[in-house]
């Protein structure tokens, strides 16, 4: 298989199925574990105000999005 076949697979499969995304995800899951693993006291000693802080930014945004048609940009007036 040629060079140019072998990138149009990957172009085919996407970017998260090609090498380069399955790094991608397993750096960003190793990050996480370890950034999770050290900030776990942070995170369970009780900032129940930052939790909820975050809550809010979620709820928030899956409300508003009731007003502008989500993120299609399609208009349904």
């Amino acid at each position: 298989m040629t060079e140019h076949n072998q990138n149009q697979d990957n172009h085919e499969k996407g970017f998260w199925r090609s090498r380069a995304g399955v790094v991608l995800l397993v750096a960003l899951g190793i990050g996480a574990f370890l950034l999770i693993f050290e900030h776990r006291v942070h995170i369970f000693a009780g900032n129940g105000f930052l939790a909820l802080l975050l809550l809010g930014c979620v709820v928030m945004h899956l409300f508003m999005h009731g007003g502008h048609g989500g993120h299609g940009g399609s208009d349904k007036s």
